[in-house]
């Protein structure tokens, strides 16, 4: 399975549920599940594992449809957003000037242990100054990264270059952490306290809260940050 066909399923889903398919997140992973499947049954890895190779592809795929449905909106504002995985996986040599300053205005000093790019899956920034806005991590369960995530903002809030940078978490919530009824507990204590803000991608009725939104409500929130 490859990136265009999980931009593919999004499309199908768009013609059907128009700006609410945000909210049909998890059933398009269900379908991408499927088609991965049917892929992973030609060339199965040696230990024949298909659910192993799903949850390797699965935050791969929802990274790649939150760059998909945000890319152009970002674009508009004047912003561009780049891979995390870009600094990590490309030599600095073979990174374009501009993404170089990204890097080095994203990057954390960690003392006599060196500079370090925070664990992101998208890096939204302004092109004409290379300065870094926000940070976004993603998962479809909050346990897998949610500590991590939280982690990460106190070391971007404790450095004097990055401290501007907002970190935000966006998440289909497939256990329901922020469902209306639903107790405060530990991993949404992490994102009221720790976190700039999450956006929550579901059908679900959410429980919201001036860190916990809807996630039709982020790009207005990020025209007001660059206001």
């Amino acid at each position: 399975m490859i990136t265009q066909d999980i931009i593919n399923l999004y499309e199908k889903y768009k013609k059907i549920h128009g700006n609410d398919t945000y909210k049909h997140i998890s059933e398009i992973l269900i379908e991408a599940k499927e088609i991965h499947h049917k892929d992973f049954k030609k060339s199965p890895t040696k230990k024949n594992d298909h659910e192993q190779s799903w949850k390797g592809f699965k935050g791969h795929a929802l990274e790649k449809l939150l760059d998909h449905i945000l890319k152009d909106e970002v674009y508009f504002l004047g912003l561009k957003m780049v891979s995390g995985n870009k600094f990590e996986r490309t030599k600095p040599e073979n990174l374009s000037i501009e993404l170089q300053n990204i890097k080095k205005n994203l990057s954390i000093d960690f003392g006599k242990f060196g500079f370090h790019i925070p664990d992101v899956d998208l890096v939204i920034y302004n092109p004409k100054d290379f300065k870094v806005i926000a940070v976004l991590s993603s998962k479809t369960t909050l346990r897998e990264r949610i500590a991590q995530s939280g982690y990460w903002n106190i070391k971007i809030k404790n450095y004097d270059l990055t401290k501007h940078i907002r970190m935000y978490f966006i998440t289909p919530d497939e256990d329901g952490n922020f469902s209306e009824g639903r107790g405060v507990g530990k991993s949404r204590a992490i994102v009221e306290t720790d976190l700039d803000g999450a956006y929550i991608m579901t059908e679900q009725s959410v429980k919201e809260s001036e860190n916990v939104k809807t996630f039709d409500k982020f790009i207005n929130d990020l025209k007001k940050l660059i206001n």
